[in-house]
């Protein structure tokens, strides 16, 4: 990746215009779940340091209010409506983000998904498909963001994994499956492509205020079970995780690859709370 103290001042943006020039000048990058949440945030700080963001998801209007939203900040962001669980999709998804010769810098991957279940309660399918939610488009993404990353002469890769697969997480046995396959697949494809200029990483996000995690932080007794468990007495907001993408985007951490960085409050010192404590839950042991 270019040096940022080597550049001018100032870089054309999308619009033609002059914008102030930020670490990330000259940087194309994609965010793929950018429409909420995790994904908004990383768009908005690797915007405001100067890439040209495309932001990537399911839902096109979503992603039309999203950009719209960050247009009100000052920040222009491209978007593309890609199914992250498609092949082709993705290879789409990359292509638009890239430039005309197909390069890209950057890129943030977020989606992911699990339920709450009792491990001899998930339904034999439904297991398997959340933990595919969780891995898959992660490694499609790598694949495809990661040769056009080669043909840039290097960049960036950083997957949103989180704190479940780090420590036991009781009743969430496929999100923390999904999440640690994640983990690995970083540390094996950050061996691999290091030579070739591309550095991956991963960043394991604890408890966060996020459109996704609405109906846990509407619960104050299971709020107040997680600050229990965390040195740092307040919840995760979405910047906290925003910054450590860029960490890992920009240049500052162009000696950093395959790493896990878990941005929790310090929750895995401690334990993950018991859903069971706090919200209805089927008896496994009823099927002895």
């Amino acid at each position: 990746m270019e040096p940022a103290g080597d550049r001018a001042n100032t870089a054309l943006g999308r619009d033609g215009a002059d914008h102030p020039e930020g670490a990330l000048a000259g940087q194309r990058a994609v965010v793929v779940g950018g429409g909420s949440g995790i994904g908004l945030g990383s768009a908005r700080a690797l915007a405001r340091d100067g890439a040209a963001v495309t932001i990537a998801g399911r839902t096109e209007q979503k992603l039309v209010d999203a950009a719209a939203t960050l247009a009100d900040e000052g920040l222009e962001v491209a978007h593309v409506a890609c199914d992250a669980l498609d092949s082709a999709s993705v290879q789409h998804a990359v292509d638009v983000a890239s430039d005309d010769e197909r390069r890209l810098h950057i890129a943030v991957v977020v989606p992911g998904l699990g339920a709450i279940t009792p491990v001899l309660l998930f339904d034999d399918d439904d297991f398997s498909a959340q933990i595919d939610a969780n891995v898959r488009p992660i490694y499609l993404f790598l694949k495809y963001a990661g040769r056009a990353m080669v043909r840039a002469g290097g960049g960036s890769f950083v997957a949103i994994s989180s704190t479940a697969a780090v420590f036991s997480t009781k009743y969430l046995a496929s999100y923390a499956a999904g999440k640690a396959a994640v983990d690995q697949l970083v540390r094996v494809a950050a061996n691999e492509l290091g030579e070739l200029g591309v550095r991956v990483n991963s960043v394991q996000p604890g408890m966060t205020r996020t459109p996704g995690t609405e109906r846990a932080f509407d619960n104050p007794e299971m709020m107040a079970a997680f600050l229990a468990e965390q040195p740092i007495g307040r919840h995760g907001e979405v910047e906290d995780i925003a910054q450590a993408v860029r960490y890992f985007a920009g240049p500052e951490s162009s000696w950093v690859t395959g790493q896990l960085l878990t941005v929790d409050g310090g929750n895995t010192l401690r334990s993950f709370i018991d859903y069971r404590n706090l919200i209805p839950l089927p008896d496994q042991g009823d099927l002895a």
